[in-house]
């Protein structure tokens, strides 16, 4: 590994003076739970880390009914926040599903976002993968692709995101706060992760020198009613091979709003407009919960070894919709 220079910032303005005189080749880190994994296997080789620990963007507030919630606050933070239990318990859920305590206790809510696939392939750097290195090939299409995406893929990457927080930020209609160069911008959480298309090495709308610096929720009408459910091959510390967090409004026993967004089986955090379409005013009972399951995976294009991912994230839709509702 070639050598490292180190710096440690201690206001926003000076981390992205410095990021932006090495848009390149530097890389912030917080709790660095990824990168310096990625790191580690030579994946990432930043030549200059940029410290942002030091910055005042830990805190989580409560803004006009909804949240504001810093880059740098720590995912077991924000799980056991009252009002996050309260009020996004599917955003809670979510997070005490992911990594291990150890790593809740480290990992921030920016890197969370932006952590990168777990995909073996983009892993070795003996094998092909045109997100490591676009145009070598993607040694998933005809390889072993047991936890790879079914929805958003393309011909170039099939690699499915790992995060279980995002799933949740993009069923409670996030926002995501950047800062950079050029001043401050929001990114609708939905448009925050790319789709792979032919430029799978852009995950995301983040500009070279930008940094997160809070995400913010709006007012939840949801409430209890939201949920999130994950199938892993084991009961912790497991990437999901099929996720589902919901977000439901009834009037009575009928359904008067949903959303729907599924995790370990797209290139990116998964929202499903279909879904919900099929759930907005309809009963909340099984029949219309596997219609807006069916939905979901309608376009839904499996691999030699992931095919079983599309019956199962019907079936976890289903069953975490069924909670949501209180019929389960």
């Amino acid at each position: 590994m070639r050598p490292i220079d180190y710096t440690a910032a201690h206001d926003v303005k000076g981390a992205l003076q410095t990021l932006a005189a090495r848009p390149l080749d530097s890389a912030p880190i917080g709790g660095g739970t990824n990168l310096v994994d990625l790191m580690k296997i030579h994946v990432q080789n930043p030549a200059l880390l940029v410290d942002i620990n030091g910055l005042p963007l830990a805190e989580i507030q409560e803004v006009e009914g909804g949240l504001r919630i810093g880059a740098l606050v720590r995912n077991s933070d924000l799980a056991n926040h009252p009002l996050v239990r309260e009020r996004y318990p599917v955003l809670s859920e979510a997070l005490l599903a992911g990594a291990s305590p150890q790593l809740r206790n480290m990992a921030t809510v920016g890197g969370n976002i932006l952590q990168r696939t777990r995909c073996a392939y983009f892993r070795d750097i003996s094998q092909p993968c045109n997100k490591r290195e676009p145009g070598s090939g993607c040694g998933a299409m005809e390889g072993f692709n047991r936890m790879h995406a079914v929805l958003g893929t393309s011909a170039q990457c099939i690699a499915a995101n790992p995060s279980d927080m995002s799933v949740a930020l993009a069923a409670l209609d996030a926002t995501v706060h950047v800062s950079g160069p050029q001043g401050e911008r929001t990114v609708a959480f939905g448009d925050f992760h790319l789709l792979p298309g032919s430029t799978p090495e852009r995950e995301t709308v983040l500009r070279p020198g930008e940094l997160i610096t809070h995400v913010s929720l709006p007012a939840s009408r949801f409430a209890a009613r939201s949920r999130y459910l994950k199938v892993r091959d084991r009961a912790s510390y497991a990437f999901a091979l099929a996720s589902a967090a919901v977000a439901i409004e009834l009037d009575g026993k009928t359904i008067k709003d949903a959303r729907v967004a599924l995790g370990g089986v797209g290139t990116k955090p998964w929202r499903s407009a279909e879904a919900e379409k099929a759930l907005i005013g309809q009963p909340a009972d099984e029949v219309h919960f596997k219609a807006a399951a069916a939905a979901a995976l309608k376009g839904a294009k499996p691999r030699a070894h992931n095919a079983f991912k599309v019956e199962l994230a019907r079936r976890t839709l289903v069953r975490v919709l069924a909670l949501a509702a209180g019929l389960a």
